[in-house]
């Protein structure tokens, strides 16, 4: 009778499953990031509709504010709540550890795209059912071009928060992920269309990926078209991004 001091480990793809779903539960369960990703986006959307901020840009006041809602959302998760979360991974050393694991680098990576794809689609969720009960009518056509925006402004913004994490202390990335935030949820052009901001700004927020994301996500569920000017700005942030991030990425 033979007998085997281990087992061979999981094979990679479910590896890395697991860990993109150990991930997006632990984002779910963590109180501040569940406030950030789904509470403060729906009183965004709810203020959106009963004030007069977006008054004469759409039909309706609804229509107008949705679309800036899920790229804040993105933004919420891929950006401040994936950067958080990483840099003090990187802090406690759970990344190094992980890092020399049968998962290894590339498996982490793709784990942590797969929670912050499968927490956006939550989002998604809850903010098209509250929309749709204040009334929200995209357009049928948006619906595909919307949904790709969202996954590439979502990898846009996870390549800025992995750059951050990855370059500075955690108390750094705390207090730059959430300031972002806010900046660019309040004049970046994500919730607040650029023809509404302050002067210095509307010529400057086509070039972020707050503005871009916004932007190409009003004219998929408004008008049902596609802004190549947006994917063009959302491209060139995650290649830039990714890249630095790999260059300058420190595990420890």
């Amino acid at each position: 009778m033979t007998s085997t001091l281990g087992s061979a480990p999981a094979p990679l793809l479910r590896r890395i499953v697991l860990h993109g779903k150990y991930e997006a539960v632990t984002m779910l369960r963590n109180g501040e990031q569940l406030i950030l990703a789904v509470v403060l986006p729906l009183l965004a959307l709810v203020g959106l509709t009963v004030t007069p901020l977006l008054d004469g840009m759409g039909d309706t006041r609804v229509n107008v504010a949705v679309p800036g809602i899920l790229a804040l959302c993105a933004m919420s998760t891929a950006f401040t709540g994936q950067g958080i979360s990483t840099g003090f991974d990187r802090r406690y050393g759970v990344l190094r550890f992980l890092s020399t694991t049968p998962l290894g680098r590339a498996g982490l990576i793709a784990g942590k795209i797969i929670a912050v794809l499968a927490v956006l689609a939550l989002q998604v969720l809850v903010v098209t059912c509250v929309a749709f009960s204040l009334g929200w009518q995209p357009a049928a056509s948006g619906w595909l071009l919307g949904l790709g925006l969202l996954v590439l402004g979502a990898a846009a913004f996870t390549a800025i928060g992995l750059l951050v994490a990855g370059t500075v202390r955690p108390e750094a990335t705390l207090a730059i992920t959430n300031l972002l935030w806010i900046l660019l949820g309040a004049l970046g052009g994500i919730v607040i269309p650029a023809e509404r901001l302050p002067r210095l700004a509307q010529d400057t927020v086509h070039l972020l990926p707050s503005g871009a994301l916004g932007e190409g996500l009003r004219d998929a569920f408004l008008h049902g078209t596609l802004n190549g000017n947006a994917v063009l700005v959302l491209l060139l942030w995650l290649v830039l991004a990714g890249a630095a991030a790999i260059r300058w990425f420190k595990w420890n």
